[in-house]
């Protein structure tokens, strides 16, 4: 699925993309819809910047068993042990 914004809209929000796109993963992380690391990929960042920034908002982190394993299963895959 795709969803267009157009650029008048972006202009008229006074966004940019990227800001839009850092927003929605904001949301979505907030309603429990997106994991930290779904919402930090889709925000186009990696899991400690997007953990800056929700801290900077003083956005708790909800991090659980299932954030747990795919961190777990990420670094295995990138050789840590």
């Amino acid at each position: 699925m795709s969803i267009v914004i157009s650029d008048q809209t972006l202009k008229t929000l006074q966004m940019s993309e990227s800001e839009m796109l850092t927003e929605i993963a904001i949301l979505l992380f907030q309603q429990e819809r997106f994991t930290l690391g779904q919402a930090s990929r889709f925000a186009r960042m990696n899991q400690l910047q997007f953990q800056r920034l929700l801290a900077s908002r003083q956005i708790p982190l909800h991090y659980d068993i299932t954030e747990l394993t795919e961190d777990v299963k990420s670094l295995a895959a990138k050789g840590w042990r």
